[in-house]
């Protein structure tokens, strides 16, 4: 292996795994329109819903920020609702473009699903051996069985 690629594993293993927690890029964009076409809903009460798919939104204010960023886009409307008590709030509304950037991102992430579903059928399957190779686990094994040393 080259240099280059341990170092990068060794500070991977001394630092934990990166990819542990959170979310692909841009997930909050599509759990955002499935719960808008499920309902019309104020900021607050997205990011509420947003718990069950893994977010843990410590600053809400990325969610209004991606919220106004798809206002902008015309993937969803917003409208100013007076409450019987408490502040107005905003209230935001998926349009058609939104439904139809929604069907994109489910035909997407089916695809990642099967992807992933193939990845890790193969990771928790014993690895075949391949032609030409002996499996280190046989080899290790043989040895103990006749008394030999690694």
């Amino acid at each position: 292996m080259e240099r280059a690629v341990l170092d990068h594993v060794a500070a991977e293993v001394a630092e934990g795994c990166r990819c542990e927690g959170g979310q692909p890029k841009n997930f909050a964009r599509p759990c955002l329109l499935l719960l808008l076409s499920e309902a019309p809903a104020h900021g607050y009460e997205l990011i509420d819903r947003m718990r069950p798919f893994g977010f843990e939104v410590g600053d809400p204010a990325s969610v209004y920020k991606t919220l106004r960023q798809m206002e902008r886009d015309g993937i969803v409307l917003s409208h100013w609702e007076l409450p019987g008590r408490g502040p107005a709030r905003r209230v935001y509304t998926l349009t058609n473009d939104g439904r139809d950037l929604l069907d994109s991102w489910a035909h997407t992430l089916e695809r990642n699903r099967a992807v992933l579903d193939t990845f890790l059928t193969r990771f928790r399957s014993p690895a075949p051996v391949e032609a030409g190779r002996r499996d280190p686990r046989s080899i290790d094994s043989a040895r103990q069985s006749v008394g030999g040393k690694r």
